[in-house]
Parts: C-alpha cells; structure tokens; sequence
C-alpha cells in the first residue's frame, strides 16, 4: 500500500497555522473593505534559478494537495487566534467555515521547471487564495529544493543507485519531505522509516560504528550481524583497517556476503583497493557501498571507481548548497468586482530592485526541436498558439475545492526521468551554467 494515495493529514490537527500573520491580517481588513470576495488568481513562480542551477524540479506538489485539504481551522485554532486579538470576532466567524472551494493548476509533480514557470496558480475568492501562500510555498519551495540536488546527483551517479540517509542532518519532519522529494528526484531508497511507513519509499539500513564499537572484536559484530541480517548484508568495512576488515567480512559471510560499506577516507583509491581484494578474495559478487559527506561532485568524481552504490545525507537534505527555491506566490489577476460574473483584469508589481512580474493568467507550453529536445519554455497570457496546444504543461490538480490529480509516487518520479531526458544534454552538466532553457513570454488577453 502507498499511503501517498490516501490523502492522510499532517501529523498536526491543521495546516491553517502554517501561515503568516499578514495572510489573516489582509484578510480581515479585505472583509471590511467588502473585496475579500472579488474572483483571483495567484501563481508560483521563481524570477530566477539557484546560481548554477541548469533547471528547476517540482516536488511536493502532492503534499500540497494534502495541507489545502487539511487546511480547517478548529476550535483550538480559533481559540488562540481570538485569544491573541489577532482577527476580529467577525474574522473569526468567517474562519470557522473555511474551505478552500476554487480550482489549482499546476506543473505535475516531478516535471523540470525555468524562470518565470507558472508551476502552480490558484483560483478562487481573494480571502481564500490569499490564505493558501505561506503553507504552499513552504511546501514547494524545501522538496523542489531537496528534489533539484537529487536530480544532479542522480544524473552523476548514472545507472548507480543512491540511498536517502540525511534524517539526522534536519528537522525530523522535514526529514520526511526530503526523503520524499529525494525519491522524486531519483533516489532510490531512504533510511527514514518515517517516509516508508508514509510513502511507501523502499527502506533499507544495516548498522553504524557503534555496533562495531560495541564488541570485543570487528569480527564478533560480523558475526551478529551475519546471524541476524544474512549473508546478503552489508556489513561496514571502515571502523579500524579497511583491508582487514574486508578479509574478516568474507571470512565470515563468505563470497555470498552483499556488500560493503565504506564511510571515510580517499574514497576512490579505497574503492579500487577494496573491488581488487574482493575479488582475490573470491567474492566477485560482493557490492560496494560508498558514504560520507557526498555531493554531486564527489558521486560525479567517483564515476571510474568500482563503487554500486551511493549514500547521501547532508548535502542533499540541505539542497546542495540551494536550501530554497526562491519562488513567489503573487496576485496576477482580480475581478473588478465581486460580482462572480465580472471579468478579470490583470495585476502586477510595478517596483524596482528585480522584483517585478507579469501580469494576467499565465499557461505554459514546452517547445520541442526538430529532433524532439525541448528548445524554449513558452509562457503566456490569452489564447494558447495552436502549434503548442498539445504541448502545454499545466493540470488541473483541485477543482470547485476537491484534489482530482493524487496520484502514487512512483508517477512524480517517472516523470522527472522522462523530463529530464527531453531537455539538452547540457542541462546535466554539472558545471555552472545559465538555465538550459529560456523562457519566452507570449502576452495576451488574461481572459476571464
């Protein structure tokens, strides 16, 4: 069972408190004023890419879906936010009967994104949309973070599995959503056990140096481990002489024994080392394990070394250097009124400093070559051009307030390899780079 096809809540009674004071703030004063109901649409986007960064992942997409769903304000809820004079009583009451009743379109989960992507609009009331901004770009912003640096490391590490290991290195429950957004990005298992019992990632784990430590001698802790886990462990090689180790492990488990750990040193000449022993030593099939510290550039760096395996904790859960996105959850179009029925006009930021943006209801295509390869992030306002109607990249993922697009993780995650696979070879290079796509605006009519 994938626990991600079951919509389960947060492990806190709401997500209306993973928000701002201003979004409630703003809302209090738009009931006043009477425009809290005008119709709305509010886009994510990002003006730019980490420096460096080739492209962008979507992750998180599906918890999303979850806290928007879970996003109820409860008695306790209110309670505080009464007890604290943050809104009115008149707020309050509104609050009580929240639901988020408008549609959300998006970049399906695991897909590539650039500057200026519409990766996600909501549509709906001022008053409800508007409360929606913290919580989804807290989301959005950590796990495509988390899934753009699995996606370099995946791209280095080839055909070579890679193993979430960086619970230690983050808050426990981010933990949880980086494993998540790893597995999106092409990891292929996690030591979390949290994130398998939630999403059904593959979880694997053997033993550290402590359980070396704890015997009398390295062969005993082999010993227990054999007896216990089976041949087909992996048993850690580096607690005091690797090569001794080695020959204590085969001794042990015998040339059946699954692998080896490795977790310091030179780890491309130890890995040369340990792949001829083993094979002296008869246990051809024995796989090799490599940790400590990597990152895209080290697993990239490792490429010619006989290593089966990577584990990756802290660079990747801190985003490789890139620890948020960056993107923006802004208001882009507003009825002229509160009349259902009134057409929208669009809005923008006017002020300097970088910080300006395009107005008016956005769709987004991808443009392919001749060759097939995307050539050009298409963005726009109005009417989609008929040549890149078949190409456009938004879905609907909420309509009139219910989630229509859940969907099991092993989807998001085949889809940024089919995604990634369709941009320039460039754009898994790891040197330092312009995004491998530019993105071209087609401005129109927002429409109504």
């Amino acid at each position: 069972m994938n626990t991600a096809d079951l919509g389960l809540p947060v492990d806190v009674p709401s997500t209306a408190l993973f928000t701002d004071q201003y979004e409630l703030t703003m809302l209090q004063a738009a009931l006043k004023a009477g425009t809290a109901e005008r119709r709305s649409v509010f886009e994510v986007f990002t003006r730019r890419l980490p420096d460096g960064r080739r492209y962008g992942v979507v992750a998180g997409t599906g918890r999303v879906l979850d806290a928007v769903e879970n996003f109820r304000f409860d008695t306790d809820v209110l309670g505080f936010l009464g007890e604290r004079k943050i809104v009115d009583e008149g707020t309050l009451k509104w609050l009580a009967d929240y639901r988020f009743s408008g549609d959300i379109w998006g970049y399906p989960e695991g897909e590539v994104y650039f500057p200026g992507s519409p990766i996600m609009r909501v549509e709906g009331t001022f008053a409800e949309c508007v409360l929606l901004e913290t919580v989804i770009l807290s989301i959005l912003n950590h796990d495509s973070a988390i899934a753009a640096a699995a996606s370099r490391m995946a791209s280095a590490a080839g055909q070579r599995p890679l193993i979430e290991m960086g619970a230690r290195r983050t808050h426990e429950l981010a933990a949880v959503a980086a494993a998540r957004a790893a597995y999106v990005g092409g990891f292929a298992t996690t030591s979390d056990l949290a994130a398998g019992f939630r999403y059904g990632i593959p979880t694997v784990g053997t033993s550290a140096h402590a359980f070396t430590l704890l015997h009398d001698r390295e062969r005993d802790a082999f010993q227990a481990q054999v007896a216990t886990l089976g041949r087909g462990t992996t048993l850690l090689v580096d607690t005091y002489d690797v090569a001794e180790a080695v020959r204590t492990a085969v001794e042990v488990a015998g040339p059946e024994l699954g692998a080896v750990r490795i977790d310091s040193g030179d780890l491309l000449l130890v890995a040369h080392r340990v792949r001829q022993q083993l094979d002296e030593l008869g246990a051809r099939n024995t796989k090799i394990v490599v940790t400590s510290d990597l990152d895209e550039y080290a697993i990239a760096s490792l490429a010619a070394a006989p290593v089966d395996a990577y584990g990756v904790g802290t660079q990747l859960v801190t985003g490789s250097g890139h620890p948020t996105c960056s993107m923006v959850y802004k208001l882009v179009a507003r009825a002229e009124s509160g009349d259902p029925k009134a057409p929208l006009v669009p809005v923008a930021k006017r002020s300097s400093g970088g910080k300006t943006s395009l107005g008016g209801r956005k769709w987004a295509a991808r443009r392919l070559d001749e060759d097939g390869v995307a050539e050009a992030e298409v963005v726009g306002t109005g009417q989609v051009p008929a040549e890149l109607a078949e190409r456009q990249l938004l879905v609907q993922l909420v309509k009139g307030g219910d989630v229509v697009a859940r969907e099991p993780l092993d989807v998001p995650r085949e889809r940024h390899i089919a995604a990634r696979a369709n941009l320039p070879l460039s754009a898994t290079q790891l040197s330092r780079g312009e995004p491998v796509l530019p993105t071209e605006y087609v401005q129109g009519r927002s429409g109504s």
